[in-house]
């Protein structure tokens, strides 16, 4: 058996076995842009692994092999003091889990410490943060993670360097507009992690044109080769783009509906796709609730608006603190920034705030997954123990507060609410639906939406 493959167009095994991460790079070296040399070691490695405890017989030859292939590739060798080779480690599940995983950058020994990287990824499957992800979101535990090893490239090179991740649509509205957030001489976990402040993605067409024409047009080839809104993580090295990551960005509520009928008009997909692709759970969320300011609780806080929604709860400082709370009544999780050690806290939350990171941030990612309201670069935000401090404000830890992940506020109290408009992509759908559930066209996909507009009271 094959435990390895290279990152290598001409590979056609499927995410299952080569996990998603590394699939999307194949399909972006497939069309023709620019992609880190590495291989990928399989999902059925990572299996053997965990029944055996230990390598299966023959991965570490073909990890070597594929070391020297790499070397070769590169002009680079590990431990060279001239041309130095150095790797990122990254997990990769066949599907996505943000953050769940370890992920090993900067890795400059080949041999036993490239081995016990690997193993390390291997072993991150079946940590409780991972457990529980899996157990929220309906994934099968024995499923197992791929292992991409790539070469290095660097977005704290030098001043024309950076990192960032990029959407074709606004993940909040739907919109098909570019849309992310960037680090200008920053490598690119400070960006998913939401350890940093971020500028805006658009800032990079003032500061590296070229790269943002670059990136515009992986965009556009991305989004024509899926006919659906993309997810790319990116990093620029002196001038020079490369993509990191490609994925189906995975829209919920009325962005998904606005993406599914937008892609109709414009021709890309058919009416009967666009109707397969919302889901009764998307018309669920498509009526997004908004806060009413001024008319009730005060204004406490300002960031960024990173999933739709208002939620209700007493503020819990600690994932550990959201838990115990959580059994009393709801709550909303207050952190500088998250990680996969806060996964417990944010699967019991109604709401999530953060300090730090912006809409691709590990915050926004998961209340996304989730359709958690978040809030996320609240900057004037203080995190303590037992309370939080906004500007000169001190907010005990079991205040209640309403988040709006819309506009990004978080108000004292519970805030008036109203119950958001439907839109004129909703009410265009639903008549494609009528009209397909009522002519020779009907089926499934034309019943079930028309069935769900019971969670819309129409």
């Amino acid at each position: 058996m094959k435990w390895t493959h290279p990152l290598s167009a001409q590979v056609q095994e499927g995410p299952d076995l080569l996990g998603g991460k590394a699939h999307g790079l194949l399909t972006l070296k497939r069309l023709g842009l620019p992609v880190p040399a590495g291989f990928v070691i399989t999902t059925e490695a990572c299996r053997a692994f965990r029944h055996g405890g230990r390598f299966p017989d023959g991965l570490r030859e073909e990890i070597a092999a594929s070391v020297s292939a790499l070397e070769a590739e590169t002009g680079r060798r590990f431990g060279d003091p001239r041309a130095p080779l150095t790797v990122s480690v990254r997990s990769g599940a066949g599907v996505s889990m943000p953050g769940m995983m370890t992920t090993v950058l900067n890795h400059d020994r080949p041999g036993e410490e490239l081995e016990r990287a690997v193993t390390d990824v291997f072993s991150s499957w079946d940590t409780p943060r991972a457990r529980t992800y899996r157990a929220l979101n309906g994934i099968p535990d024995d499923l197992g993670t791929a292992v991409t090893v790539q070469a290095m490239v660097h977005g704290d090179r030098d001043a024309r360097s950076g990192s960032g991740v990029a959407f074709t649509h606004d993940p909040n509205t739907g919109e098909h507009m570019p849309f992310g957030e960037a680090l200008f001489g920053r490598q690119g976990d400070a960006v998913v992690s939401g350890s940093a402040l971020t500028r805006p993605l658009r800032d990079l067409a003032d500061r590296e044109p070229s790269v943002w024409a670059d990136l515009e047009a992986a965009l556009n080839r991305v989004e024509a080769h899926y006919r659906d809104a993309c997810y790319v993580e990116f990093t620029y090295e002196s001038g020079r783009l490369w993509l990191l990551q490609v994925r189906p960005a995975r829209l919920v509520g009325g962005a998904a509906v606005r993406t599914a009928v937008d892609l109709a008009d414009a021709g890309v997909i058919g009416r009967a796709e666009a109707l397969r692709r919302v889901s009764p759970h998307h018309l669920q969320h498509v009526r997004t609730p908004r806060v009413v300011l001024g008319e009730g609780g005060l204004p406490l806080a300002r960031g960024l608006g990173a999933c739709p929604g208002v939620a209700v709860g007493r503020v819990a400082t600690t994932p550990d603190r959201a838990v115990l709370m959580a059994a009393e009544g709801p709550v909303v999780l207050v952190r500088p920034e998250t990680s996969p050690l806060d996964m417990r806290g944010l699967a019991v939350a109604a709401g999530i705030v953060t300090a730090r990171g912006g809409p691709a941030s590990h915050a926004a990612v998961v209340a996304r997954s989730m359709n958690t309201p978040a809030v996320v670069g609240v900057a004037e935000l203080t995190v303590g123990p037992d309370s939080i401090r906004v500007g000169g404000q001190l907010v005990p830890e079991g205040t209640l507060v309403t988040v709006d992940g819309t506009g990004g506020e978080m108000v004292l109290g519970e805030a008036p609410v109203t119950g958001g408009q439907t839109g004129p992509h909703l009410r265009r759908l639903l008549t494609w639906a009528d009209e397909a559930a009522g002519g020779t066209g009907g089926g499934s996909d034309a019943d079930r939406l028309r069935a769900a507009r019971s969670a819309l009271g129409s």
